[in-house]
Formats: C-alpha cells, sequence, structure tokens
C-alpha cells in the first residue's frame, strides 16, 4: 500500500510540472507577439501626424542656414577669386570686338523709310510685302513709317507684324479723290509725326512700286542735310526708260537732267520725283541751323514742299549719291499696272 501511495504522488508532481511547464510556455509564447512598450503602439500615428501637421522645409531651411553661416566668409572669398578671374578673361578676350561694335553703332544714322499707300491699289499686299523683304536685307537701324487711311479692313497691319521690322503704323480720316493729293497728305502726315516725336535719322520716301540696290541704304546714311541721285522709271508695258536726277561731279551736284533712252534732253528743270532725294530730320524741329524761317515750321503742308525747294535750289547743301559719282542707278520705279 505505500509503494502504490508513492507511485501516484511522483505523478501528481509530474502532472504539476507539466501543466506548469505547458503554462510558462504558452505566455512565454504570447509575450513575445505583445508590443514591448506603450509608446510603440502609437508610433505609426505619431509619425503620421508629423507628417502631416509640420513641413521639414523650415528645418531644410535652417539647416543650410546654419551652413552657409558657417563657411560665409570662405564662400565669399571663393566667389570673389573666381569672379574676379572670369571678369579678366572677359576684358582681355572682347574689348577689340566691343571697340569695333560701338564704332560701327555710332557712325550708322537711323533711316528713316516713308511709304504712303492705297487701298485703291490692287497690289498694295503684294507690294508691302515685296518692299518688306527688301527692307529686311537692310542693315540696322532701320525705322518704316507706313500710313494709310483709316479703315476695317486690317490687311496692312498683318503684314508689317509678319515683317520683323522696326515700324510705325500711321493712320488718317480724310478722304481724297485724287491719288496724288491723298499721297502727299499722306507724306506729310508721316514727316509732322517725325517732327512731333524727334525721330533723328535720314528720311527718305520709298513708294511701293521702288526696286532698290541694297548699296543705297548705305549710301544715305551719308547724308548730312540733303542728299541726292538718279532713279530710273520703267513700265511694265511700255518699252522705255526715263531717268530722272541730278547732275554731278563725283558728289557735287551740278545741275538737273530728264533724259530719256531716245538720246533727246529736255533742259528744262523737271519736278523733282519724291523719292529721288533723302534729308536730314533735324531740319524739321532745328530750322535755325538750315535757314528755315521758323515760322514754316507749325504748317504741316509746308514740310514736304519746303525740302523739296531745299535740294532743287540750294544746290551747295546737296550731296550726289553715291559718292564715287551720282551718275550710277541705285534705285528703280517699277510700275505694275
Amino acid at each position: 500500500m505505500a509503494s502504490l501511495e508513492r507511485s501516484k504522488k511522483k505523478v501528481q508532481l509530474w502532472k504539476k510540472a507539466t501543466v506548469h511547464f505547458l503554462l510558462c510556455f504558452v505566455m512565454g509564447f504570447f509575450t513575445g507577439f505583445a508590443p514591448t512598450s506603450k509608446a510603440s503602439i502609437f508610433s505609426s500615428r505619431v509619425t503620421m501626424s508629423l507628417s502631416s501637421n509640420y513641413s521639414p522645409e523650415p528645418v531644410k531651411v535652417f539647416h543650410q542656414s546654419r551652413t552657409q553661416n558657417f563657411n560665409r566668409s570662405l564662400f565669399d572669398k571663393t566667389v570673389s577669386k573666381a569672379e574676379h578671374n572670369h571678369n579678366s578673361d572677359k576684358d582681355q578676350r572682347v574689348p577689340e570686338e566691343n571697340k569695333r561694335g560701338s564704332e560701327e553703332l555710332n557712325v550708322r544714322k537711323l533711316v528713316i523709310v516713308i511709304t504712303p499707300t492705297s487701298a485703291r491699289n490692287k497690289l498694295r499686299g503684294v507690294l508691302l510685302r515685296r518692299l518688306a523683304n527688301t527692307l529686311k536685307l537692310v542693315a540696322r537701324p532701320l525705322l518704316w513709317i507706313v500710313v494709310e487711311q483709316l479703315s476695317e479692313d486690317s490687311e496692312v497691319s498683318e503684314i508689317l507684324r509678319k515683317t520683323g521690322i522696326m515700324y510705325r503704323h500711321v493712320v488718317f480720316k480724310e478722304n481724297f479723290t485724287d491719288v496724288e493729293s491723298e499721297m502727299d497728305h499722306q507724306r506729310n502726315i508721316a514727316v509732322n509725326h517725325i517732327e512731333h516725336h524727334r525721330l533723328s535719322g535720314i528720311v527718305h520716301f520709298a513708294g511701293l512700286s521702288n526696286v532698290y540696290d541694297l548699296r543705297f541704304f548705305e549710301e544715305i546714311r551719308a547724308v548730312e542735310a540733303f542728299g541726292t541721285w538718279p532713279i530710273a522709271k520703267l513700265s511694265a508695258n511700255k518699252k522705255k526708260v526715263i531717268i530722272e536726277g541730278p547732275v554731278c561731279d563725283f558728289s557735287e551736284v551740278m545741275g538737273w537732267h530728264l533724259k530719256k533712252t531716245n538720246n533727246v534732253t529736255d533742259t528744262s528743270r523737271p519736278a523733282l520725283p519724291i523719292s529721288s532725294f533723302a534729308f536730314n530730320s533735324s531740319i524739321l524741329w532745328d530750322p535755325e541751323r538750315w535757314g528755315r524761317p521758323s515760322s514754316v515750321q507749325d504748317t504741316s503742308q509746308n514740310s514736304l514742299r519746303f525740302v523739296r525747294k531745299e535740294v532743287l535750289e540750294e544746290e551747295a547743301k546737296v550731296k550726289g549719291i553715291p559718292t564715287q559719282g551720282c551718275s550710277k542707278v541705285l534705285l528703280w520705279d517699277l510700275h505694275i499696272s
């Protein structure tokens, strides 16, 4: 009996030990899945809150400012040395080019080209584009003043915007029945515009029918007061050429002639073609310098008339173009009907 009781006690002890061992094992197993601290339970929420409520940019700016302050003296020295070396190298390379460019700009005068237009001319758009293509090839500075009657048609404006040329588009409201009177009125409007704004340069009246040698524009830049040249008038329907202009001894104007291709010369003084002369625009606002009566200065219709009269009568003030001899034709007036 005693041995039986001992064996029962040993079995109970083993059962208790096994249950205790299993209980500890189970608790230890689940304890491994549990979070180690309370703070780690909310760690993901804290991260989301920081990312949504606080911008990281102030931190970046703060670090940059500290770095800049810390290295300010060294950075300034490095930049100053680099700029000094760069400027010295640049000054050594470019001075001659800058001198040449500045001298060329100082010598080259502004050419002011005045072109009157009429809606009656069916080829106005075509001829305006052709003249624009010519002026594109002219060395700058150049200003193109185009005049037309006020209308709802925007053809001229659209053409001018696409040229890439510096231009001014001037319009007027008056109506005319005579084409020549309208053209003279437009030229006077353009001259008054130049006088009002004191545009300094050499003024030339370019008709839509004009055809140019590009050397012409460089020649007229040399005009001091007045300049004139021969112009060849051609017609597409007639087999003849009429040359009008000055008679010169090199660049000195000796007289005027109207010569035809059949060798018949008219010795009387012809009406001066509007495209056969140029003038310095300063005569419009500085009349005393050029001997112009001050009372005429404010009379709009006399500006163009005065210039024509001066060119014809004051031959000593007029320079023949080209300077090597103004018998050479650089401008043609080609009428296309």
